[in-house]
């Protein structure tokens, strides 16, 4: 028997590696794909009357948000065979627009950005897919949850050392980076093709992970619509928020000074932080616990980015210090409802579905918050401090998803306790009546 455990340990630690390495591999380089651009300020160019970044920003987001939208379709019906040709299809097209925005005439070549945007928005659902429904998936997970604050970090910086350093036109820095990344992570879609199947103790621990038509979405939403929808709105104000901050950084915090690694130095700790925080959740057998868990972790997250963005003036903290407490903060929310809390509410309630919905469905929900808000300070030609937009922007939604959240938990705890009693019920009703079969 000691002999048998011990070989489930090493199986289950290799699986981890294995799968856990490639999924933060894989999104970490679709980040490369991706943000790169972030790190360039564009100053002085327009679209069309426009600021450029805010411009750049805004239509290759527009992309993504379609993307997402077409998404809650695809990933949620997405077969496990067609998954790889998907990945594949998805970063070469991410490249080719990349090569397109270094190529076209300003300012038209951002439309090259909105292919790009497009091309890349459901790889986050694609490469979930491959580890979700396993008994380790709460640390498969995190290791990819992480990869987002990570390459963001790592994003900025290789895009300011390539423009700074190696005098990298802004406009084909984002496709050299492209580039080196595209063919690394073909090779970690290939290796998340080949892990294996979930186990039966991953079915019987994390319930089986099934596709979902149409009808099956909308009578999965209708059920949990009260819990789901408090989720979503919170989703909303933390991924607007998060866009603004990754997009805007350079324009947030002043760099003059400071390394082009500072991002990615600030954004290691956190990763490391936030991974280890995560990973302690797979001790928590018991689904709900996990799930109250993870809640009053969020809940921590929220207040935290409240009380430090509402007394940012006399708490006088340094940029760096700053920044470190503000990342910490939104990435612990808002990485729990991209990692591991849908996976947990899915076996907790043995829902028939997969994570690759719910997580496209905030997703598309949250990116329509950013692509309105750009839209509207470029349309109303709002002229603002960035750093006091964002200041102001933390507050609040730290405030509202704190009650948001603190709701839907209660909720949760309720319609899981209420289940439990119906269950009870049953199998005493059962009991009853084959005592009385036998008593016959």
């Amino acid at each position: 028997m000691k002999q048998i455990n011990k070989t489930k340990h090493v199986s289950d630690l290799l699986l981890i590696l294995w799968a856990g390495g490639a999924a933060l591999l894989s999104y970490s380089l679709v980040y490369a794909l991706r943000k790169p651009y972030t790190a360039a300020a564009f100053e002085g160019l327009e679209f069309f009357g426009s600021d450029y970044k805010v411009a750049v920003t805004t239509i290759q987001i527009l992309g993504y948000v379609i993307s997402k939208f077409f998404g809650i379709k695809i990933i949620s019906e997405l077969k496990r065979e067609n998954r790889f040709r998907f990945f594949v299809a998805s970063a070469v097209l991410a490249e080719v627009a990349l090569v397109g925005f270094g190529m076209l005439p300003m300012p038209y070549n951002v439309i090259a950005m909105f292919v790009n945007g497009l091309s890349l928005g459901c790889m986050w659902g694609v490469i979930f897919s491959f580890i979700e429904g396993r008994k380790v998936t709460d640390i498969l997970a995190s290791l990819l949850g992480v990869s987002m604050v990570f390459s963001s970090g790592f994003a900025k910086s290789f895009g300011l050392f390539a423009m700074n350093d190696l005098h990298i036109d802004q406009f084909w820095m984002p496709a050299v980076i492209g580039g080196c990344a595209l063919p690394v992570l073909v090779f970690m879609g290939y290796m998340l093709k080949r892990l294996p199947r979930p186990t039966a103790e991953d079915i019987a621990l994390r319930n089986e992970r099934v596709t979902l038509d149409g009808k099956g979405r909308k009578a999965l939403f209708i059920k949990y619509a009260p819990i789901l929808t408090l989720l979503f709105i919170g989703n909303f104000m933390l991924l607007v928020l998060r866009d603004i901050k990754e997009d805007f950084l350079v324009n947030i915090l002043d760099m003059s000074g400071q390394s082009s690694w500072m991002f990615a130095r600030v954004d290691t700790v956190v990763t490391l932080v936030i991974l280890g925080i995560f990973a302690l959740f797979i001790f928590f057998r018991s689904n709900i616990k996990a799930i109250m868990g993870l809640m009053a972790l969020v809940l921590a997250g929220c207040l935290t980015l409240t009380y430090v963005s509402f007394n940012y003036a006399t708490l006088d903290l340094q940029p760096v210090t700053w920044l470190f407490i503000i990342s910490l903060s939104l990435y612990i929310a808002y990485l729990t409802f991209q990692t591991i809390f849908f996976d947990r509410f899915i076996a907790c309630f043995r829902i028939k579905g997969n994570v690759g919905f719910f997580i496209a469905l905030i997703d598309f929900i949250g990116y329509i918050g950013t692509v309105t808000l750009l839209f509207t300070k470029e349309s109303l030609d709002i002229k603002t401090d960035w750093f006091a937009l964002f200041n102001h922007m933390a507050c609040f939604v730290g405030a509202a998803c704190t009650v948001l959240f603190s709701v839907a938990a209660v909720l949760i705890y309720k319609r899981y306790m209420h289940g439990r009693r119906d269950r009870q019920k049953q199998e005493e009703a059962n009991v009853f009546m084959n005592l009385q079969y036998n008593t016959i």
